[in-house]
């Protein structure tokens, strides 16, 4: 078995510094390039974390928090009872076919606001699911124009907070002008 040492060349400077096998002249650049990258990490690592933290606190103050994840989010589940109301006051159920072959399903997808009807997990918590299910409300009644008889939509959420017991919310659409003329 051959063994081989590396021995480098150490020689002491006047200033009374150890080169390891370089010139002085060849060791400022690289002194100059290692100062440089030093702080070129530090800047890089530095906007990194800001535009995370920066991230993380917007999350917190928007209803979707897309950044602001939680390693335990709330466990609660909701449904809807969502209705038409027509020019007559009447009220009918959203989960049948309206005026202008609509269904609910078709209209509104995602998170579980394709069917609303059925108990489910509010996915990325009720804020959430709140802010997407009343815009989906909104959507559907300004995009359902075959159907001349509705007024607007309304919906009594039911939820559950982390299995407490149940509490209800009502949202509504705006009203539509082509159906309440």
């Amino acid at each position: 078995m051959v063994v081989l040492n590396r021995v480098q060349d150490y020689s002491i400077d006047a200033g009374m510094t150890v080169n390891r096998g370089r010139r002085d002249s060849a060791r400022a650049p690289a002194v100059a390039e290692s100062v440089l990258r030093w702080w070129a990490r530090r800047v890089v690592i530095g906007l990194v974390v800001a535009m995370q933290l920066s991230a993380i606190v917007a999350a917190y103050g928007s209803p979707h928090k897309v950044f602001g994840w939680q390693m335990f989010n709330a466990s609660s589940d909701w449904q809807a009872e969502i209705v038409r109301v027509e020019s007559d006051r009447s009220r009918h159920n959203i989960g049948e076919q309206w005026p202008g072959d609509y269904e609910w399903g078709q209209l509104v997808f995602g998170r579980g606001l394709e069917s609303p009807f059925y108990r489910q997990h509010a996915q990325g918590g009720l804020d959430t699911t709140f802010s997407l299910f009343q815009a989906a409300l909104d959507w559907v009644a300004d995009n359902t124009l075959g159907d001349d008889r509705t007024v607007r939509i309304e919906a009594v959420v039911t939820f559950w907070v982390n299995g407490r017991d149940p509490v209800q919310r009502m949202f509504v659409s705006p009203d539509r002008v082509e159906a309440s003329q």
